[in-house]
């Protein structure tokens, strides 16, 4: 019994190890800079973030916020998950950001382990 709990003590401390994502050079600073994409920077950062997609899955929710900065949306959806969302483009959440925008959009589902599962390119929101 004691050996089950020293590994599974083991474990957890392992996983909460993982070393930050590689994003390979893609730019933080601007991406950051252009809160809710209100001044268009973060459209033209789209296919660089595509290419660190799928490096991106497995982040947890605090390194994700470190990273790209504060999301413009938190969401809770069922099961203790919870999405951020990024806005790519100008809408009326540029003037208000408790209106409802349909603008473009990145959304990273975080499992209720807090963990990066899916991320994915819409418009507006992701629970309505």
């Amino acid at each position: 019994m004691r050996s089950l709990l020293f590994f599974s003590c083991l474990f957890l401390l392992l996983m909460g190890c993982k070393p930050k994502p590689d994003l390979q050079g893609f730019p933080v600073d601007k991406w950051k800079a252009d809160k809710g994409g209100c001044q268009g920077v973060r459209k033209t950062l789209v296919p660089d973030f595509k290419k660190i997609r799928q490096i991106l899955k497995g982040t947890t929710s605090n390194d994700f916020v470190e990273i790209f900065g504060k999301p413009d949306i938190n969401q809770i959806a069922d099961r203790n998950e919870e999405y951020y969302v990024y806005f790519l483009e100008a809408g009326p959440h540029c003037e208000d950001i408790t209106k409802r925008s349909e603008a473009a959009s990145i959304a990273i589902r975080f499992s209720s382990v807090g963990l990066a599962s899916e991320i994915t390119f819409q418009q507006g929101t992701p629970v309505k």
